[in-house]
């Protein structure tokens, strides 16, 4: 794709094409005839099959097929990198439709080496760290099939990466000073990367192997029963009339897409192939209507429940349960999206665009109604969901999960049998024209039941609080019940008595979507294994440590340089990567820099801000040009300069990098400390308001064409809003601290859920003097040093100071980065003093001075 960037447009894609290109991205481009054909899908067809049965109960009910989590690791990557090889082509001028003699000789031994972690997993663990010369064969060849497999499934960047953290494993003597470290022997270097978890088995590839899989198989087979096409379908009938009404309809199908789909290439192919037509239509300019679906698809990655299957890797990472990570991570995903929303909005005002029309146009009174009337209709149907569902857990105990099911099961015919009061939903060509809307009333009613699987998913999750993958795994199972059945009982409602056709219909889509979701994660799971590669150098070589002295030294311990070094290093990183690889470097590289010099400069937040700061800048390498993938997806469709087009989506996605610098000051925006229902209101409101408010001043257009001074106004305005602290800061400190004699005493009475801000001191490996700040978060009451033992530290009184004695590995402080024999100097305590809620009042008086001004020079 990038050779394009030196055209001024591409020409047209066709829908075959576009599908093409998703291949090439995520499915693999290769398509195989005949037997052979067959012959993958089966292979494709048993990975599903073998991931659902590790999830299920199945194998501890009957006592076969129980494997631990590195077995099922191995056999996880191996039919990746079998499939890999597969399917997807050397190089450009390959052949799609055969799969050349090198292709199965590496898939098969690229395969053998991914699995010999599990044919000799028992010869393996009775010697540890003692590898044998065919143990270090098998890793050498291992890691050069993997990534030959990589590189054809995801390109050159992460391959390239990984190359030059193996060759720093080996070449450390010979490095700079500053990065160089002692020598590694093959053995070593091998053995830690193949054959323990702290490489290529580690925790990225344990995540693919156990949640990734199931939630990535969970969207393939709602694909395959109509949902996505339902949801765009919805989104057009109900903001196809508004003005820039297409483009709003873009913002909102891919949200809904994003919540099932783990790409964004993907995502913009799925939408953008109807909207960007309907865009254009209506007045966007072609780069324009391009860059609003490319950056509302990337913005898909954010939106939970699976944030590009991100989600789960933070769970293990941050060490915080699902639900916290979602419960964090959903007000910077709505304020995003409502901020696109407005910005689409403006681009329609300032260009004077209308929607389309609606083939029955009813008052606007009565469209009111009706819509107030579907949407309630929706909420009382949520209250009795989570009511009803609450109630029966409570009163049937054990047995209520059998009772939902079935309660569940028969809201499914029920609302199948509503559908079919309504005509079938159907794709819509995107290259005829769409002059009228679709009713909106029929047009939701008609798939309703599609969102029964992402309720149980949701539920299982977030209330329930069962693990992802079994949540996953129970959401599937319905899943593929509601696919085999909707067809024979559509047919049986219908009047239908042959339900032999529908039924195999039925059954042939299920294997389809099990074979589809299994080729989603070919890429998915050569990138975790890929960037295990990574995580293993940093594990044995120290390198972040590095990372670390090296943006200090350039940043001079400036906080803020820092941040943008890490947003910019992030970015350059996250280019031409998947979101689940992404995510992986940029964690592993850059959060340990945020968190320990952010630290030292005083800057202490939860673990997870953190994390979401380098995620986001990352995932902004899908807009950004030249290697901005999503963009060139985008400009196929529009037929435009995908420069050009990365250019605009860049711009409209300013107002999504703008969100990591304000919740990592205000950590409220992840809903954290947010602790009453009018303090959870007023942050809502505020940060919407905000974000709107910052789109204004970028725009250059709010209620009328903004002066320059207006627009300066407007952004210290979102300012405020955003940040309130920082204003009552500057007129009352927040905390005074604390002397460390006083610690005990503090833990004691603290709160469950209090944030314990301790400054500690002490020396590195190198003897290097360290004094930070450190947050950690007490649990339930309990004894002081219980609490503190909780977090990870044993500590002991020494005069004015407590002594750390130990620190639990993996615990809170350790990710922290507190060591054995530091030292707690102090600890920061609340001052009284006005809420920070009161410092929106000016901006918000400022505001409506600056509204009134516009308006009157917009009547004049």
């Amino acid at each position: 794709m990038v050779a394009h960037a030196h055209d001024t447009t591409l020409p047209h894609l066709s829908r075959e094409q576009l599908q093409q290109m998703v291949a090439e991205a995520d499915t693999g481009g290769r398509t195989p005839q005949g037997g052979v054909g067959r012959f993958v899908a089966a292979v494709a067809l048993a990975w599903s099959l073998f991931q659902l049965w590790v999830a299920s109960p199945l194998p501890f009910v009957f006592g076969i097929g129980v494997l631990n989590t590195t077995e099922a690791r191995a056999v996880h990557l191996a039919f990746a990198v079998f499939l890999g090889f597969l399917l997807f082509p050397a190089f450009k001028g390959s052949p799609r439709l055969r799969i050349p003699v090198p292709d199965w000789a590496l898939a098969v031994v690229g395969a053998s080496c991914a699995g010999y972690l599990y044919v000799c997993y028992d010869v393996l663990s009775n010697r540890p760290g003692l590898p044998t010369h065919q143990d270090l064969a098998v890793a050498v060849i291992g890691l050069v099939t993997l990534l030959e497999a990589t590189r054809r499934a995801l390109g050159l960047p992460l391959v390239i990466m990984a190359v030059v953290f193996i060759g720093y494993i080996f070449l450390g003597p010979y490095m700079p000073e500053m990065i160089a470290h002692q020598a590694i022997s093959l053995s070593k270097g091998m053995s830690h990367l193949w054959l323990t978890t702290e490489g290529v088995y580690g925790v990225a590839l344990g995540v693919s192997t156990s949640f990734i899989f199931l939630f990535v198989l969970f969207g393939a087979l709602l694909e395959t029963a109509g949902a996505g096409n339902y949801f765009i379908q919805s989104a057009i009938s109900l903001l196809g009339g508004l003005r820039g009404g297409p483009a709003k309809a873009a913002v909102l199908a891919s949200a809904a897409t994003g919540v099932i789909s783990g790409s964004s290439i993907a995502n913009v192919v799925t939408t953008g192939t109807f909207t960007i037509p309907l865009m254009k239509r209506v007045g966007y300019r072609p780069d324009k209507a391009g860059a609003v679906e490319s950056a509302a698809s990337v913005d898909g990655q954010i939106m939970p429940p699976v944030m590009g299957a991100a989600a789960f890797l933070m769970v293990e990472y941050v060490g915080i349960p699902y639900a916290e990570v979602v419960r964090h991570a959903i007000l910077p995903a709505l304020i995003s999206y409502i901020a696109l929303f407005y910005i689409v909005h403006l681009e329609a005002v300032k260009a004077g665009i209308h929607g389309i029309p609606r083939a029955h146009a009813a008052p606007w009174k009565q469209r009111l109604i009706s819509m107030g009337m579907t949407v309630s209709g929706l909420i009382i149907l949520a209250a009795i969901v989570y009511y009803g569902f609450g109630w029966i857990k409570t009163v049937a105990g054990d047995t209520s999960v059998l009772i939902a099911s079935l309660l569940l099961g028969l809201s499914y015919i029920g609302l199948l049998k509503f559908s079919t009061r309504y005509p079938e939903l159907r794709m819509d060509d995107p290259e005829q024209p769409l002059d009228t809307l679709p009713d909106i009333g029929p047009t939701l009613k008609s798939g309703l039941y599609f969102l029964l699987p992402v309720v149980a998913l949701v539920w299982n999750l977030m209330v329930e609080q069962l693990s992802p993958a079994t949540s996953a795994f129970w959401a599937t199972v319905f899943l593929i019940f509601i696919l085999v059945t909707q067809r024979p009982l559509i047919a049986w409602f219908r009047g239908g008595r042959d339900l032999a056709a529908p039924l195999r219909q039925g059954i042939s889509d299920l294997l389809s979507g099990l074979v589809t979701g299994a080729r989603n994660m070919i890429a998915i799971g050569l990138a975790t294994a890929a960037a295990g590669i990574i995580v293993g150098t940093v594990t044995l070589t120290g390198v972040g440590l590095v990372m670390t002295e090296f943006v200090e030294l350039i940043s001079g311990g400036n906080l803020f340089i820092m941040l943008i070094m890490v947003a910019v290093i992030c970015l350059i990183l996250g280019m031409g990567l998947p979101t689940t690889a992404n995510y992986i470097v940029v964690s592993t590289l850059m959060a340990p820099v945020v968190v320990e010099l952010g630290a030292q400069s005083g800057l202490l937040v939860p673990l997870i801000a953190v994390h979401m700061f380098v995620f986001y800048f990352g995932l902004m390498a899908d807009v950004t040009p030249p290697v901005g993938l999503a963009s060139y997806a985008a400009a196929g469709i529009a037929r435009t300069d995908p420069i050009k087009t990365g250019v605009t989506a860049f711009s409209y996605s300013i107002r999504t990098a703008i969100l990591p610098f304000m919740f990592i000051f205000n950590t409220q925006l992840l809903l954290i400390d947010v602790s009453n229902p009018m303090q959870l209101t007023v942050t809502v409101a505020s940060a919407i308001a905000a974000n709107l408010i910052f789109v204004a001043a970028t725009q250059g257009w709010f209620l009328a064409r903004n002066r320059w001074y207006e627009t300066l106004a407007l952004l210290v305005i979102a300012f405020s809003l955003f940040r309130p602290g920082f204003w009552m800061d500057r007129l009352f400190p927040p905390y005074s601290l604390a002397p460390a004699s006083r610690v005990m005493g503090i833990v004691q009475a603290a709160p469950p859920g209090y944030s314990m801000r301790l400054w500690i001191e002490g020396e590195d490996l190198d003897g290097k003097p360290i004094s930070k700040g450190v947050l950690l978060t007490l649990g339930e009451r309990g004894p002081a040093s219980a609490r503190l033992q909780e977090t990870g530290l044993r500590t002991l009184a020494n005069g004015d100071r407590l002594d750390i004695i130990a620190v639990r590995f993996g615990s809170q402080a350790d990710r922290m980065g507190v060591g054995q024999g530091f030292m707690i100097t102090g600890m920061d305590v609340p001052t009284v003093r006005p809420a920070a809620e009161w410092m929106l009042l000016p901006p918000l008086l400022a505001l409506g001075l600056l509204m009134l001004f516009q308006r009157r020079r917009r009547k004049t």
